[in-house]
């Protein structure tokens, strides 16, 4: 499975703001950041996107990858 691409928002550092990203050949971009936290060496992101889906992406800092949940935490890819 490949895994999501995410671009976002990077000033001081990496991943402050997802703003769009592609899952399972699909882009989404995001309309808003409903809810942002950290997590032991993650930052992680509840965001809406304009076709109005609800999805938490989670940045994983020491593998440098991403990954996309659904709210309650099933696994995407």
């Amino acid at each position: 499975m490949t895994e999501p691409q995410v671009q976002c928002y990077s000033g001081r550092e990496y991943a402050e703001r997802p703003m769009s990203f592609t899952w399972r050949g699909v882009a989404h971009t995001v309309k808003a950041v409903e809810k942002e936290w950290r997590e032991p060496g993650a930052k992680c992101f509840r965001v809406s996107t304009v076709d109005d889906g609800l999805f938490e992406l989670c940045y994983n800092e020491q593998q440098d990858e991403w990954s996309i949940c659904e709210p309650g935490g099933k696994e995407l890819g």
